[in-house]
């Protein structure tokens, strides 16, 4: 139903927008949270409580801090293909805010070791105490991302590195397997068998 705006918007209109820009990060429901990795977390599985709804990125009782340095390194494994479009890095208004991003696309299992490759895109960051700041990326780097690994190097000069609120916006599509489908057809000679086999790829697929 239409409705008449006053001066200022109003209210309906405001909750929208926050709404639309809530659903446009909403890549951390496509995270495969068992296979999340946060490397030198100082508490085991904070790492993954930093990824959640964008609004919800205000709640300061949820968050990861580094443990034996300012480091922090990222696994982020997806349940499909991603296209990331942008970033936003929530933390402190202090020197344990993340200075520094980089990221790469599509190699599992990082460790710091591997850190020292070029990245595919990094980022100087500001401080951002409450999650405003986007940081867009190169899409044509990130059109086709079923892994992203996010290596945080340094703050703003504190001993640990502290981080609330990591947002991902960008396009998700689901995985597909007819590959797998077609294989187990074209092994069989025996056509007997395919009555079977019509059968048991679609089970798996439930299951």
């Amino acid at each position: 139903m239409a409705h008449g705006h006053g001066p200022g918007r109003c209210r309906c209109c405001g909750e929208e927008a926050a709404a639309e820009r809530g659903a446009a990060w909403g890549l951390y429901l496509r995270i495969d949270r068992q296979r999340l990795q946060c490397l030198n977390e100082r508490r085991e599985g904070s790492g993954a409580t930093v990824f959640r709804p964008w609004e919800e990125r205000g709640d300061r009782s949820q968050f990861v801090e580094s443990d034996d340095d300012e480091e922090l390194l990222f696994n982020i494994p997806f349940t499909g293909s991603v296209k990331l479009k942008g970033v936003i890095v929530m933390g402190e208004d202090d020197g344990t805010h993340p200075a520094e991003m980089r990221l790469f696309r599509n190699v599992p299992h990082m460790s710091f070791d591997d850190t020292a490759k070029e990245p595919e895109q990094s980022f100087s960051l500001s401080r951002d105490p409450l999650g405003e700041l986007e940081y867009p990326t190169k899409i044509a780097r990130f059109s086709s991302v079923h892994h992203l690994s996010m290596h945080f190097p340094k703050n703003f000069g504190a001993e640990t590195t502290k981080i609330f609120y990591i947002g991902l916006k960008g396009e998700w599509t689901e995985a597909h397997r007819h590959e797998v489908t077609i294989c187990n057809y074209e092994a069989s000679a025996n056509p007997a068998d395919h009555k079977l086999e019509q059968i048991t790829p679609q089970t798996h697929f439930i299951s």
